[in-house]
């Protein structure tokens, strides 16, 4: 057996085929790193303040907006640091955090998005037992489950991960820590590991998937059911926003992680629009059309505004 010498730091070599470019990338992802952070932080100040809004479906919407903030802060300031002219090294630590909270919530995501999904086959299949179906001991233990069942599945990945000996090369080709490109670094059999987390992916995203199919195929049945067309027209409407925040965030995942062959470059780009662009789309998506936060948002920075001036 060889001695090796184990690595203590990685070092992040950002986006592939973007060297000059580091002011624009900079400008870009601050830009939409303090825009997600100003819409979601807005949508739960509309929630909170809001007494129209206390309902399970907003509820939920909260908890998407609490993990749209926490979502590209677990990679946008450390690539805002080096894109600046900071070091790009990371420690093993950092680095397994990375992982680990990138995973945690973007499982977390995967349920959330399940959970809503049930929440609107509950309102415009069963409407007059919604209240008794979705009630508040029902949405505790939903989010609690949701919450821990992602931290339980991004453990099982970091450790799977880093129990692997890393000694050399340290050079990670993305801007943040991940399981496609940390994991061809370790200096020891990786089957076990890939085998596992594809799976793993795999199978959280496809079950939520399934079930989300399910509940907007009772959904269609349902609302094609309703005689009048405005009717039909407004339930498709309360399922808009929630079909297009689903969409944006399947797209990435099968590209990133459930295909055979890899490609750096897309996959930093796909990376790029997954952790910054469309958690700063969700606010736009689920406040331009929902007259109900709107007005909530309206009533709270007017009464903030008058608060301040009194």
């Amino acid at each position: 057996m060889r001695n090796h010498t184990p690595v203590t730091e990685f070092l992040l070599m950002g986006i592939p085929h973007t060297e000059g470019l580091e002011n624009v990338l900079f400008v870009f992802f601050l830009a939409f790193y303090l825009l997600t952070l100003l819409g979601n932080l807005l949508i739960l100040l509309a929630i909170l303040t809001s007494s129209n809004l206390h309902t399970p479906m907003y509820f939920f919407l909260g908890n998407l907006s609490v993990f749209d903030v926490f979502f590209p802060s677990v990679s946008s300031p450390k690539m805002m640091s080096y894109l600046m002219g900071q070091s790009r090294t990371i420690s093993y630590q950092g680095c397994a955090s990375q992982l680990f909270f990138y995973h945690f919530l973007g499982c977390t995501e995967c349920f959330l998005y399940t959970v809503m999904a049930y929440d609107r086959f509950a309102a415009i299949c069963h409407p007059l037992r919604y209240t008794v179906i979705m009630n508040h001991r029902l949405c505790t233990i939903m989010t609690l489950g949701t919450w821990m069942g992602s931290c339980l599945h991004a453990s099982v990945l970091t450790f799977l991960i880093f129990k692997l000996p890393y000694c050399g090369p340290n050079e990670v080709d993305h801007f943040f820590c991940d399981i496609p490109v940390v994991l061809p670094l370790a200096c020891a059999d990786t089957s076990l590991a890939q085998m596992v987390s594809f799976t793993n992916v795999g199978v959280v995203s496809l079950t939520c998937f399934l079930l989300i199919l399910t509940s907007y195929t009772r959904i269609v049945i349902s609302i094609l059911k309703i005689s009048s067309s405005e009717g039909r027209r407004r339930a498709f409407s309360t399922c808009s926003a929630h079909l297009t925040s689903i969409l944006l965030f399947y797209g990435p995942v099968v590209l990133i992680y459930l295909r055979p062959a890899s490609s750096p470059w897309l996959d930093s780009v796909v990376q790029v629009l997954n952790n910054i662009v469309t958690p700063s789309l969700n606010p736009l998506i689920y406040t331009l059309r929902n007259k109900d936060v709107k007005l909530a948002l309206r009533n709270a920075l007017i009464q903030g505004v008058s608060t301040l001036g009194a």
